[in-house]
């Protein structure tokens, strides 16, 4: 019996199947690599965009979950076409130059906000940011429907949070710096805030309200905010209290009445005579010390 299933399946026949077997798994080992390299750069590429659109679009558009600063970008791809959608994205500004109705509807709904220029967009990385947009629309929820806030009322001490935040009595969790050093808001004290940034006085009133300066605080799009928050972003329970400042802020402003600049000056001349002053008192014998010897010995010499 074992014999004849030899003569059968003879040495030459189980040694092909072995090799039939090898080859199946040579194509596909073959296939899954090239499955691998055809898909994870696409994996790849949709992961940075995604990322790329958290860091600079997220604070002001969300995916489905109603407008911001900017509008929502749900089927944003069947209400313009698609040459416009990239030519504005790339240069706002320009399109509402050009008198553009869609642009100036865009810009009035924004009140008066005009899209930033972001770094490092190009033609290929609008392209893949609308292709993302169209993915996402397609989604019962998006990734980026929007950060959800709480709606109650504000309280006396979330102003007085807020106002320590900004001023940086109070630490930011993830110690980013206050919003004191580069910004200002009317009535702050003597000297004022910093005045690298905007006064926000009024940003809850220019940027729309409660939900738009929220979303807005999660991920700062400026260029000089936007590196630092990225390392040290800010805790929810951080943006409501610094909301509810501006609000107060916003609603207590009147006439700009800011004496800080003036303050400042005042001090800097006041601190130049003090310094004056002072070097005067240092350096007052030293010059006597050397100037004394200088005329004595002109003297002798005019008298020689």
């Amino acid at each position: 019996m074992n014999r004849s299933r030899d003569i059968q399946h003879g040495p030459y026949d189980r040694g092909a199947t072995r090799l039939t077997t090898v080859r199946r798994r040579s194509v596909r080992l073959i296939v899954g690599v090239l499955a691998a390299i055809c898909v994870f750069p696409l994996a790849a590429q949709g992961q940075e965009t995604a990322e790329y659109f958290k860091l600079h679009c997220y604070s002001c558009h969300t995916i489905g979950g109603g407008r911001l600063v900017g509008p929502d970008l749900k089927d944003v791809t069947a209400r313009k076409d698609r040459d416009w959608l990239v030519r504005f994205i790339l240069n706002p500004q320009a399109m509402i130059d050009r008198g553009d109705p869609y642009a100036k509807q865009i810009l009035e709904e924004a009140r008066g906000v005009v899209m930033p220029p972001v770094a490092g967009l190009s033609r290929d990385r609008a392209n893949q940011i609308l292709d993302m947009i169209e993915a996402e629309s397609a989604l019962e929820k998006s990734q980026f429907e929007g950060v959800k806030f709480s709606d109650r009322p504000f309280t006396p001490a979330d102003v007085e949070l807020g106002h320590a935040l900004f001023t940086g009595r109070t630490k930011f969790k993830n110690a980013g710096p206050p919003c004191m050093s580069c910004h200002t808001v009317r009535g702050l004290s003597l000297l004022g805030g910093g005045r690298l940034g905007v006064d926000l006085t009024k940003v809850s009133e220019r940027i729309g309200g409660r939900k738009p300066l929220s979303a807005w605080l999660v991920s700062p799009a400026t260029v000089t905010m936007q590196p630092v928050f990225k390392k040290h972003p800010l805790e929810a329970e951080e943006i409501l209290p610094l909301v509810a400042y501006f609000e107060h802020a916003a609603k207590q402003a009147g006439d700009d009445d800011s004496v800080a600049p003036l303050t400042f000056f005042l001090l800097g001349l006041a601190g130049m005579v003090l310094m004056l002053g002072l070097f005067d008192v240092l350096w007052k014998n030293r010059f006597r010390g050397v100037r004394r010897p200088l005329v004595a010995g002109g003297e002798m010499r005019t008298s020689v």
